[in-house]
């Protein structure tokens, strides 16, 4: 019978040592929070416990955060292993933040993962953020500086009231954005950059290209028209026109596909091949009237008046039923090239025929036939 007892009483104390912690409120009632931010592809998450200024019993603590609640600089909280210990950035457990690729922070290279968010708070001076490899502990009680993964000094600026400890993104960019920290009449900021923003898309594009995405002739067009809008990956990009061209099963050779591998040839400072592929886009039966005219419009920003002029008698011959928009490049063309006469004549014909939706610009067309008059 002792023996069954004792056995009884381990089997109790294993269970004891070993249950689950009851799910209660958080402690202080500082509720867990979370916000999300994309940069590009680049998603960055903080994850924090939330406490008001107003503290668990009503207390207005208004006057009494920085310096008193939260204390200034590194200290010995009587508590754990630590003895130079920075605020936590706010309550409970760690405050973390998560960066999906590698970014910079505040101009320093911190890489892709999960860190351990504390801030050191300064009476004087600047402060500093501080990412700590540890992304798992309770509070900053064991925070710990040989697990630093990056410090960054910052400039906490008066803000208006915020009741809640709160996080955010703001100054959100292509490429970068603003983390901040607001709480009571305090913002404290970070600017988290990706400067390999667009290199990101084009690997993520290359890699699509490999799958379903790539059954698409557009994609194939589309990818190699974001390297020429921001001049990379040029060599690539015409081999991605040209499979939009002339990929067996998927390529389609059209006005759109044309004009794409031209435009990759000309970044890539190849303009007489360039030039040549856009006569064969021109002409092909694709070609739209707008198309045509809004190459010709190209021309003219270019500098090329009078292969500006020539596309757009082009159009008009392509197009006799279009008595404006090919008066109109016809018009455009010859202000251009200074010939006042064929200028007035090709804008009174496209007045003249203006369509329904282009009555609105129906001052701006009679302004440009009278700066010609005058």
């Amino acid at each position: 019978m002792k023996k069954s007892i004792t056995f009884l009483f381990l089997i109790l104390a294993s269970f004891f040592c070993f249950a689950q912690e009851l799910t209660q409120p958080p402690s202080g009632n500082n509720q867990r929070a979370s916000v999300s931010q994309n940069i590009g592809l680049v998603k960055v998450t903080i994850d924090y416990s939330s406490p008001d200024v107003h503290g668990p019993n009503g207390e207005d603590r208004t006057g009494h955060i920085w310096g008193e609640l939260v204390h200034y600089g590194f200290i010995d909280q009587g508590f754990g292993t630590s003895k130079a210990a920075p605020w936590r950035a706010g309550s409970n457990e760690n405050t973390t933040i998560t960066f999906s690729h590698d970014v910079k922070i505040e101009g320093k290279d911190i890489k892709a993962g999960t860190y351990g968010l504390f801030l050191d708070v300064e009476k004087e001076g600047p402060w500093s953020w501080i990412f700590s490899k540890n992304s798992t502990s309770w509070g900053s009680y064991t925070y710990d500086p040989k697990e630093d993964a990056l410090r960054v000094q910052t400039t906490a600026v008066d803000a208006p009231y915020t009741e809640w400890l709160t996080y955010g993104f703001d100054d959100r960019g292509p490429s970068s954005a603003t983390a901040l920290l607001q709480w009571e009449k305090k913002r404290i900021p970070m600017k988290i950059e990706v400067p390999n923003v667009n290199d990101l898309y084009v690997a993520e594009m290359r890699k699509e290209l490999r799958a379903y995405t790539g059954f698409s002739y557009q994609n194939w067009a589309n990818a190699a028209q974001f390297c020429v809008q921001h001049k990379m990956n040029l060599e690539e990009a015409l081999t991605w026109a040209d499979a939009a061209i002339s990929m067996p099963f998927i390529g389609v050779e059209n006005f759109t596909t044309l004009q794409t591998k031209s435009m990759v040839l000309d970044a890539l400072g190849r303009s007489t091949e360039s030039e040549a592929i856009m006569d064969k886009a021109i002409k092909h039966p694709t070609a739209t009237v707008q198309s045509i005219h809004q190459y010709g419009r190209t021309l003219l920003a270019a500098g090329k008046t009078q292969k500006a002029i020539d596309v757009f008698k082009l159009n008009r011959q392509l197009n006799p039923g279009d008595t404006f928009t090919t008066y109109v490049g016809l018009a455009r063309g010859y202000t251009a090239a200074g010939d006042k006469k064929n200028a007035i004549k090709n804008w009174e014909i496209a007045i003249k025929n203006l369509p329904e939706n282009q009555k609105g610009n129906l001052k701006f067309y009679e302004s440009e036939l009278a700066k010609l008059k005058g």
